[in-house]
């Protein structure tokens, strides 16, 4: 956020950074960086040191649903640049070594204490086994911040996004520990139903969540599953 401007204001005008639409920028492109330039938690994550305006939704799920406990094994898919790894190794106390995360991305991000990372992609074969050596046994949480690159049409960005999640939860059944949890991004849209019936199959509870720290204009929320019930033997129809 530029300095000296923000969401106060002086004199009855409001302060908010605008910016002028560059010949190189699109209006759309403009419009983000208004956004990102007044938006609180974008200035939050820079002050407190967090690496995206992301971390505050991990906080608030955590806070509300006391997922990440001392000692807890966590794996972060998608994790560059690093806000909910951050989060989670602060958490687990993972600098002071009594929890460990793993993030693990296509894409390389730079170190951050507590943390092990692998460029990797999850969806590998190897890619369970390998994260639960790199975890030291199976994990207590998968988490999921992961989003498709947008199109501008709403279905297909949805389907998008949900595939990705689906992914995430098949690499979740093979290496959460019974009792663990699962959180993906999602988008509202009704179209995930074999996803919910799936996670709530194989966990206690499953509910959606929408931080405050997502955009309200935003049809972003989270499906956090928790209290998994263990791997299960695949029978006909689950492999069909």
């Amino acid at each position: 956020m530029a300095e000296g401007k923000g969401s106060g204001r002086e004199g009855g005008r409001s302060l908010k950074t605008r910016v002028k639409t560059a010949r190189k920028r699109s209006l759309s492109s403009t419009l983000w960086l208004e956004r990102q330039l007044n938006d609180p938690y974008v200035a939050r994550a820079k002050r407190e040191g967090y690496r995206s305006r992301a971390a505050y939704k991990l906080i608030e799920m955590d806070d509300r649903c006391h997922l990440l406990k001392p000692g807890g094994r966590i794996v972060d898919l998608g994790a560059a640049p690093g806000g909910w790894s951050q989060v989670a190794a602060d958490r687990v106390k993972a600098r002071d070594g009594k929890g460990k995360v793993v993030g693990v991305d296509l894409l390389d991000m730079e170190p951050i204490p507590g943390v092990q990372f692998a460029v990797k992609d999850f969806n590998d074969d190897d890619a369970p086994d390998f994260i639960k050596e790199m975890l030291g046994g199976e994990a207590d949480g998968v988490m999921s911040d992961m989003a498709a690159n947008a199109t501008g049409h709403k279905q297909t960005d949805h389907l998008r996004i949900v595939a990705l999640a689906e992914l995430a939860a098949d690499f979740a059944m093979d290496v959460l520990a019974p009792g663990g949890f699962f959180v993906a991004k999602v988008l509202q849209g009704g179209t995930e139903g074999q996803l919910l019936a799936r996670l709530k199959r194989d966990f206690a509870t499953v509910r959606h969540v929408k931080p405050a720290a997502s955009r309200a204009d935003s049809a972003e929320l989270y499906v956090l599953a928790t209290g998994f019930r263990g791997k299960r033997a695949e029978g006909p129809e689950m492999r069909a």
